[in-house]
C-alpha cells in the first residue's frame, strides 16, 4: 500500500499542539475506559496567542473543506471558545459570519432560554474540539433544529479515527463517522490520528511515542 502523502496544514497544526502542550504522550484514561497514549485537550489553548493560531487552522481547514455555511455555533463548553475563535478570524479573512452558542442550563430571568448570541438560522456549523461519542453532536443539532435552522456540518481540532463504544462494546465505525453515515453532516477535521502518526515518524527522539500510538491505532482504529 502506498504511504499517504503528508498534509501540509495538518502537520503544521500537530507541530503546533504538541509544542503548546496540548497533545500530550503518557497514559491517559478515555472517556471510553481505554489507555491511550496520547491526550488532546482544548483546553490548554489558553493564552491569545494559542487562540489566535488555533482559529487560523480552523478557517484553514473549514474553507478549503467546501462546506457551506451562514453561521457557527459552538456546544458548551469547549466549543464556544472555539466558535468564536474561529469567527474571529474568519472576519479577519473578509468572511463575517455570526455564531451562537448554548448554556448547560436554561436561564430564567433576562432574556432566558438555553442559546446564546445571534439568532440561529440558516445552515449551522458545530465546531469543537474532538467527537468522542458524538453526544454533543446530537444535541447540538436537535437545538438547532429546534430554532428552525439547518445543522450543515461539523469541524473538529482531531478526529481521533477510533472506534466508538457503544452500549459497553467496540463498534464497527468511529464516532466520526457515525456523524457522516447515521446523521448525514460532513465532517471537517484538522488533523487525524494518521496525520499524528505521521508527524511522530521521521523523528528519532519520538519513536516510542510513534510505536505506542501505532499499536493503539492497531487495536482500536477504523
Amino acid at each position: 500500500m502506498t504511504a499517504r502523502a503528508a498534509d501540509p496544514l495538518a502537520q503544521e497544526f500537530v507541530r503546533f499542539a504538541v509544542d503548546a502542550g496540548v497533545l500530550r504522550f503518557g497514559a491517559f484514561q478515555t472517556k471510553a475506559g481505554r489507555l491511550s497514549p496520547y491526550f488532546f485537550n482544548a483546553g490548554l489553548f489558553d493564552d491569545g496567542a494559542k487562540l489566535g493560531a488555533l482559529g487560523s487552522f480552523y478557517a484553514r481547514r473549514l474553507l478549503a473543506s467546501g462546506i457551506g455555511f451562514d453561521m457557527l455555533f459552538g456546544p458548551a463548553y469547549k466549543g464556544i471558545t472555539l466558535a468564536a475563535a474561529l469567527a474571529i478570524e474568519l472576519a479577519r479573512l473578509g468572511r463575517n459570519v455570526p455564531f451562537a452558542f448554548n448554556r448547560k442550563e436554561a436561564k430564567d430571568h433576562g432574556e432566558g432560554g438555553v442559546l446564546v448570541g445571534a439568532p440561529v438560522r440558516g445552515r449551522v456549523l458545530i465546531v469543537d474540539d474532538v467527537i468522542s461519542a458524538g453526544t454533543s453532536v446530537r444535541e447540538s443539532i436537535a437545538m438547532i433544529s429546534a430554532a428552525g435552522a439547518t445543522p450543515c456540518g461539523v469541524a473538529l481540532a482531531l478526529d481521533r479515527q477510533e472506534k466508538a463504544v457503544e452500549n459497553g462494546r467496540d463498534a464497527d465505525h468511529s464516532a466520526v463517522q457515525f456523524v457522516t453515515r447515521e446523521l448525514g453532516l460532513p465532517v471537517c477535521a484538522v488533523a487525524t490520528l494518521d496525520d499524528l502518526l505521521q508527524y511522530l515518524a521521521p523523528d528519532p527522539s519520538l519513536q516510542a511515542h510513534a510505536a505506542a500510538v501505532q499499536a493503539y491505532r492497531d487495536r482500536y482504529g477504523v
